[in-house]
């Protein structure tokens, strides 16, 4: 490892500029490797070589080196000067760096450190408790893992120490988790402030609100926590107790409030308590709601007209029989190339309804009707062949196989009249399809029905609004995806809901990168696959990745007299990385500094 100079002529004058470079051993031979770049070391044109370099002794004082190749002569009028061997010149103490580094820098345009600050910090502690959700909230985004593997693996491999100003030695999983018993009290003012906020940063509106749930497990068996219990399982894992979520965003994706609820609680008991909740927290006022069939009940909607409220819903499908003409009728409008509704007003009711159709849809649901279909005939078929030639004589036996086959095969057993019939000749399987239930089924295939009370939008207006529920399925996704909010370890309650609570601000992190890369255009073109340049905006994750390799570490450079010069730097971001900063409006600061025995530049005897 060693110094390369790299000359460079500008505005007439002579300019010299160093690098730190590392031989290495590739397939093709040695090659030299830049680690990172030193900048302008020299100070004037005379002294091309010299530079100040500020650094602090054991004693905390700081003092001004010049600093050169060993093998240069220095000037004999250069008190202050440190002749470097460059043979033992190293890099010591990487860490990552980019992509905490960003994910602070949120935290902060968010204004969270000050929300935290006045919420948990009004006790003196070893370090601010604000800094310690900071921490917890950054892991959740780039990185999540228990607070054990945050002491343990992730914490240490991070500049977090430099960022917060955390003195070493200071993280635990203790300090981390009496950190969520502070912050969960906090909870209804962090909603009202990210809500606020949003609306400062983007202008963000939450007139319309998409209300989902999903669920997660528990590991273990919490038996001192009263709200997991056994119930639906969104993730396959009924093996597990539960815990459900709800989520209340706006139509952009940005978080308005959350709620958790007993993990047996159904879906469409949330409502009233959903609503009660709004209005505790930020009053009453005319919202529009916005929802999926698994919550909607005659009661719900009572519920938001008492309030002056309006909601645009799905309905179950065992509601479209009531519309089958309608379904039959070739009035509809297409809205887009795959895409056909209609709106249908019921003269006694003060609903509306849209009937919605789509292609992908249809042939998705035609082709597991034909798959069901083929396969429940083929066991009939099986059957009708064994009684026929008299393998299976016992009437009994017959009517248990023919209900295995119907039971297999519910999505479809409606279709066929199926039936055991006593002739001459012994026992026959008759069966048939229903022409008109085959129909039905056609003419249903692809299809969906909305409900709503507004009155003033077009079909397409609403159909679009309802749709703007696939946000609120992109922020589950996120949750247990990217924020991995499952599986729950803890096995008290109240440090479950403080889990839950982290990954709400990991969100927060989340969808305010989302938003801030969607917000601007990008610089640099990022080609795509077949070569067309693409203006997708990056994803949250895809930006989090490549500024991940963004590290911090320490230039050591060992002097001839028996002294250690430290330079704590980042190093050199590549064009794509400098492109993303430049589009989140983030700058990397030249060094990191806190104090001597943390990170500063040093000099040590």
């Amino acid at each position: 490892m060693f110094l390369r100079s790299h000359g460079r002529k500008k505005d007439g004058k002579d300019h010299t500029y160093w690098s730190l470079v590392e031989t290495v051993c590739t397939p093709d031979g040695p090659r030299q490797k830049t680690l990172c770049y030193l900048g302008e070391l020299n100070s004037s044109a005379q002294a091309r070589w010299l530079t100040a370099v500020e650094v602090f002794n054991e004693q905390g004082e700081t003092q001004q080196l010049k600093l050169f190749p060993s093998h240069v002569e220095p000037p004999p009028d250069g008190p202050q000067v440190a002749r470097v061997l460059l043979n033992k010149v190293r890099l010591e103490r990487t860490r990552q760096f980019g992509a905490c580094f960003v994910g602070l820098e949120i935290w902060k345009r968010l204004e969270l450190d000050r929300f935290f600050e006045q919420a948990v910090d009004n006790e003196p502690a070893d370090v601010p408790w604000s800094r310690i959700a900071a921490l917890l909230a950054v892991n959740r985004l780039c990185a999540p893992g228990s607070e054990l593997a945050i002491e343990q693996r992730w914490y240490p491999s991070t500049a977090l120490d430099d960022l917060l100003q955390i003195e070493e030695g200071k993280i635990n999983d203790t300090r981390l988790y009496r950190c969520l018993d502070r912050i969960l009290p906090h909870k209804t003012k962090l909603e009202r402030h990210l809500k606020n906020r949003y609306g400062e940063l983007f202008g963000a509106e939450f007139d319309v609100l998409l209300y989902d749930l999903t669920s997660t497990y528990v590991e273990g068996a919490a038996e001192k926590n009263p709200m997991v219990r056994r119930g639906y399982s969104r993730d396959h894992r009924p093996d597990c107790e539960q815990l459900v979520i709800a989520l209340i965003m706006n139509h952009e994706g940005f978080p308005f409030s959350y709620e958790t609820f007993n993990g047996n609680r159904s879906d469409v008991s949330t409502m009233e308590t959903i609503l009660r909740m709004v209005e505790r927290k930020y009053g009453k006022a005319r919202r529009i709601w916005v929802f999926d069939r698994g919550i909607v009940s005659e009661e719900n909607l009572a519920a938001i007209r008492k309030r002056d409220g309006q909601y645009l819903t799905g309905t179950p499908r065992n509601q479209m029989k009531q519309f089958e003409a309608e379904l039959l009728k070739e009035d509809w409008t297409q809205v887009r190339p795959e895409v056909e509704i209609k709106k249908v007003a019921i003269p006694e009711g003060e609903a509306t309804y849209i009937l919605c159709r789509t292609s992908g849809r249809k042939e998705k649901e035609k082709a597991i009707r034909n798959r069901f279909s083929n396969s429940m005939e083929t066991a009939l078929k099986g059957l009708e062949k064994a009684i026929a030639a008299g393998r299976l004589k016992d009437r009994n036996k017959m009517e248990r196989r023919l209900g295995k086959i119907q039971a297999r095969h519910p999505q479809v057993n409606d279709l066929y009249d199926v039936d055991l019939k006593d002739t001459a000749d012994g026992v026959r399987l008759c069966w048939q399809i229903k022409e008109d239930r085959k129909n039905w089924c056609e003419s249903r295939e692809g299809a969906y029905l909305l409900r709503t009370n507004l009155k003033a939008e077009t079909a397409e207006q609403l159909w679009s609004k309802y749709m703007q529920l696939t946000e609120a399925e992109a922020s589950f996704r996120a949750l247990k995806s990217e924020l991995s909010i499952r599986p729950l370890f803890h096995q008290l309650e109240p440090r479950v809901k403080a889990h839950v609570m982290v990954a709400f601000l990991g969100y927060a992190l989340w969808v305010t990168l989302k938003h801030l890369l969607k917000r601007r255009t990008p610089i640099v073109p990022r080609p795509s696959v077949s070569g067309v340049e693409n203006a997708e905006p990056m994803t949250p994750m895809k930006a989090i990745a490549l500024l991940s390799t963004l590290q911090s570490a320490d230039i050591v450079l060992p002097t001839t007299d028996g002294r250690q010069i430290r330079l704590r730097r980042i190093t050199e971001p590549t064009a794509e990385q400098k492109s993303l900063l430049r589009q989140l409006g983030i700058s990397l600061p030249d060094h990191l500094q806190f104090h001597h025995d943390c990170s500063a530049d040093s000099a040590i005897a």
